[in-house]
C-alpha cells in the first residue's frame, strides 16, 4: 500500500507533469520541423543544386537483383544494402534547424526572465529632507560622550 502512495505522490509532482507535457509538445514540434525541412527547405536546396531529391541519394553496396528499380525504396524492399546518405543529410538539416529554433526560444525566454532593475526609490518629500538636515546639523554640534 505504501509503495502505491509513494508512486502517486511522485507521479503528480509538478516536475514530472511538466516533463510529460514537454515530451508530448516536443514530439509534435519535431513533426512540424520535419515537415518544414522536407516540404519547404529541402525543395529549395534541391532547386539550387539542380532539383536533387535528397531522400533518394544513396550508394548501392551490393549486387542489384535483375528487374529491381534503382530507387531507395525499391532497393531497401529487395534487401539490397545501400548507403543512404541523402536521408542522413535530411535528418542532419532537421537537427540543425531544430537546434537553432530551440536556441532562439531559450535565448528569448531567458531575456524575458531577466528582471529590470528596480526603480530608484521615490524622492523624499521636502519636509522630510529638511528634518533630516536639521537632525544631521544637531548631531554635528553635539559633542560625543
Amino acid at each position: 500500500m505504501g509503495m502505491l502512495k509513494e508512486f502517486r505522490e511522485f507521479a503528480v509532482k509538478g516536475n514530472v507533469i511538466d516533463l510529460a507535457v514537454g515530451v508530448i509538445i516536443g514530439g509534435a514540434f519535431g513533426t512540424i520541423v520535419d515537415s518544414v525541412v522536407k516540404d519547404l527547405i529541402m525543395p529549395l536546396v534541391g532547386l539550387v543544386f539542380g532539383k536533387l531529391d535528397f531522400s533518394n541519394l544513396f550508394i548501392v553496396l551490393a549486387q542489384v537483383p535483375e528487374g529491381t528499380p534503382r530507387t531507395l525504396d525499391a532497393l531497401t524492399k529487395a534487401g539490397v544494402p545501400v548507403f543512404a546518405y541523402g536521408h542522413f543529410l535530411t535528418v542532419t538539416v532537421n537537427f540543425v534547424i531544430l537546434a537553432a529554433i530551440i536556441f532562439i526560444m531559450v535565448k528569448e525566454i531567458n531575456r524575458l526572465k531577466r528582471e529590470a532593475p528596480p526603480p530608484p526609490p521615490a524622492a523624499a518629500p521636502e519636509d522630510i529632507v529638511l528634518l533630516r538636515e536639521i537632525r544631521d546639523s544637531l548631531r554635528a554640534r553635539t559633542p560625543e560622550a
